[in-house]
């Protein structure tokens, strides 16, 4: 599949749909999760329901977010972030659907309204009681004054980084959102996924069977390519703007 076919489907599309995963990110130092030297492997997981209801296990919960947060802050947005920013500015990209939780493509550039984070956000720390929500700045802050596993200041509920955890529902009116947006695109890029985390996985199927063409760009081959329209395979700071450009 030459890139000039792909160019066509683009330049036909009245709605393209971006949907990232964390092969993006890395290209901009952020360690992925699934990798053998990822952070599932070098940390212990705490799920959802272990954070509730153990203080050990919020007390580690926060120990491994605030050891990570530095070089979550320090991450710079890359060619593969600026590509779907150009896509934007083209009025194309209809909406961009996320795993990831490191904010890039805000940074980068894109309308935070266009942008779905179906897996939450590191940036900030949200009470699962009352909903209130502060900075990561803040909260890590606390913790390293001795607040090991911080309580939420209006309420006294638990604070938790805003991102979802094993065993923590998804976020329904996000995941809402960008199933919609999948079902009514032209053109369904998924670019850096893995594309196994389900229900997120759902959703390039969800576009294919509504018609749209699918595109994926990853390193490495995904449950999905035998179905794709396309697939380009190499780094995705190189592939998705030689594609945008060709």
């Amino acid at each position: 599949m030459d890139f000039e076919r792909i160019k066509a489907w683009l330049d036909r599309a009245d709605r393209v749909v971006g949907f990232s995963g964390a092969g993006i990110s890395t290209e901009s130092g952020i360690p992925d999760f699934r990798s053998p030297n990822g952070v599932w492997a070098t940390n212990r997981i705490i799920e959802f329901d272990e954070f509730v209801n153990s203080h050990a296990g919020r007390v580690e919960y926060w120990r491994q977010k605030c050891l990570a947060w530095p070089e979550m802050r320090a991450a710079e947005p890359n060619a593969g972030h600026l590509a779907f920013v150009d896509l934007h500015r083209r009025g194309k990209l209809a909406a961009l659907i996320t795993q990831n939780i490191d904010g890039l493509h805000q940074r980068a550039g894109l309308p935070s309204e266009i942008v779905h984070e179906i897996h939450g956000t590191t940036l900030e720390a949200a009470c699962l009681d009352c909903g209130d929500r502060i900075s990561s700045d803040e909260a890590c802050a606390r913790v390293a004054a001795g607040e090991l596993a911080p309580l939420c200041r209006l309420c006294g509920g638990l604070l938790k980084p805003a991102t979802i955890s094993f065993g923590q529902p998804m976020p329904a009116d996000v995941v809402r959102t960008a199933e919609q947006a999948a079902r009514a695109c032209d053109v369904f890029i998924t670019v850096g996924s893995s594309l196994v985390v389900y229900p997120a996985a759902a959703l390039p199927v969800a576009a294919k069977r509504s018609g749209a063409k699918l595109i994926i760009v990853n390193r490495d081959p995904t449950p999905l390519d035998q179905a794709a329209d396309a697939v380009l395979r190499g780094e995705i700071g190189e592939l998705l703007p030689a594609l945008l450009n060709a």
